[in-house]
């Protein structure tokens, strides 16, 4: 599998995928849209931008790499190195297909260009849903014509389905009118109705109560639990004994670790720590990197 499929896959699941010093591929919800003009309609789906200054190392893509080829964080670094340089000289000569995601180009000013795929939807709540055409709804005009001279059976044709018409006519405009007659009524038994509730209600409000023996107060301390969605992964194992002992060692180092699952893969995670907010996430992650695994990365559930 290609570095390309890769990102295709990611982006199903994350709103950012970075390339390391490259550019990052970023999502943004789009509703449904309706174009009056060829009566189309277009379910909810994820626009893909491309931006050149995202080119840090999240280690989002390099873990992913890892996972799938069974290789080193660092060997899966290493061959998307090697597939950035071939973008780099086929975009000097042309363009670069990314999947189904879309195609890289240069333009005049040797800055790269991104152009999306739209036949893929990479929002996953609109999955199996297609674009939608409905045909124009044109209106029939009928025009009846009257012969100068009939005979009376002729009349006679003419003058029932007048008679129906004029009938019709005059069962819809008593229909309105009772209706109307009603909606008058049933808005002045509203109003009846909400002048007695707030006559009670100021009866209730200037009502005084005593208490002799007034009951003791109660004081509850309620804590609210915070949940920790973002986890600083250490590494993935497939047998739990291997990442029992790593949370173990982890844990003897000063860190709060512990499994947060599995993965697609079906490997287990371990965490260094996990956090509440994404910014307290990022600030440890950093730390680790610098003083204890430059393979530690941030994973959001």
């Amino acid at each position: 599998m290609t570095l390309a499929n890769y990102i295709n896959d990611l982006l199903y699941r994350y709103d950012c995928v970075i390339v390391p010093n490259f550019g990052g591929f970023v999502t943004n919800k789009i509703g449904a849209k309706v174009n009056h003009f060829t009566h189309t309609m277009q379910p909810p789906k994820k626009q893909i931008t491309f931006n050149t200054y995202l080119k840090h190392n999240d280690g989002l893509l390099a873990n992913y790499v890892a996972s799938s080829e069974k290789i080193t964080f660092q060997q899966a670094v290493v061959r998307i190195q090697d597939e950035v340089a071939k973008w780099e000289i086929e975009l000097k000569e042309g363009s670069v297909e990314i999947a189904a995601v879309g195609t890289l180009s240069l333009n005049n000013d040797n800055q790269i260009t991104f152009e999306p795929n739209k036949q893929s939807n990479f929002l996953t709540e609109s999955f199996g849903l297609a674009e939608v055409t409905s045909p124009a709804v044109g209106r029939i005009q009928e025009i009846a014509e009257t012969p100068e001279v009939v005979s009376e059976e002729e009349k006679k044709t003419i003058v029932i389905p007048m008679i129906a018409k004029r009938a019709v006519a005059a069962a819809v405009v008593l229909g309105v009118g009772y209706l109307g007659w009603n909606m008058i009524n049933n808005n002045l038994e509203q109003k009846e109705i909400a002048a007695q509730n707030e006559a009670t209600e100021k009866k209730i409000q200037s009502a005084t109560f005593v208490i002799d023996n007034p009951l003791p107060t109660i004081n509850l301390n309620v804590s609210k639990e915070e949940t920790k969605d973002f986890h600083i992964i250490a590494g993935a194992f497939q047998l739990e004994e291997n990442a029992t002992n790593k949370v173990n060692e982890l844990k003897e180092a000063g860190f709060d670790a512990h499994i947060v699952g599995q993965n697609r893969l079906g490997l287990i995670q371990v965490a260094f720590a996990s956090f509440s907010t994404k910014e307290e996430a990022r600030k440890e992650l950093l730390e680790i990197k610098d003083l204890v695994s430059e393979e530690a990365w941030l994973l959001e559930k």
